[in-house]
């Protein structure tokens, strides 16, 4: 079957099997591979990917389910050279090791930033609940989204039209 979506902001039209997972037509259609495949499971969260801004677990996401709508992967999360602020706080407050869940939890962290840009701890450690790191203890990890959403608030504060550049 045909399927057209928009992924990091290019439109995509692809022949798939219906029964296609999309984390196997990002990896291996579109060679996208910072989204990470895991567990097949839905249990540990490394291939999450936004579909229009919501974090989804592509593991068990049919590719066809996502037909017709906006995808964003690690790889779009940086735009024209600069990091996202949520990239540059993982690297600021180490919330990574061995990295392997990492692109699921910042785009977890971009979302949850989307929708409110000034979270509690308890809000971030609720959302990223749904993911599992082995080796950061989740500590730095909410250090480092603390740390975006601090530094968006001021490039935000910073701009004529209230909106991040």
């Amino acid at each position: 079957m045909q399927v057209d979506m928009t992924v990091n902001g290019q439109e995509v039209s692809e022949e798939i099997e219906p029964r296609h997972l999309l984390v196997h037509f990002i990896r291996d259609q579109l060679g996208l591979t910072g989204t990470h495949w895991g567990c097949d499971t839905s249990n540990c969260g490394t291939c999450v990917v936004l579909i229009d801004g919501e974090p989804v677990k592509s593991c068990t996401t049919l590719a066809a389910m996502a037909g017709g709508h906006d995808v964003q992967t690690v790889e779009g999360m940086e735009v024209d050279g600069e990091l996202d602020p949520v990239q540059e706080g993982f690297m600021q407050c180490h919330g990574l090791q061995c990295g392997f869940c990492t692109p699921g939890m910042m785009l977890t962290a971009r979302a949850l930033l989307n929708n409110d840009p000034n979270p509690t701890e308890e809000v971030i450690r609720e959302a990223i609940s749904g993911q599992i790191c082995r080796c950061t203890g989740y500590s730095t990890i909410v250090r480092s989204i603390q740390w975006a959403a601090a530094h968006e608030s001021a490039v935000t504060v910073g701009t004529s039209n209230g909106s991040a550049s």
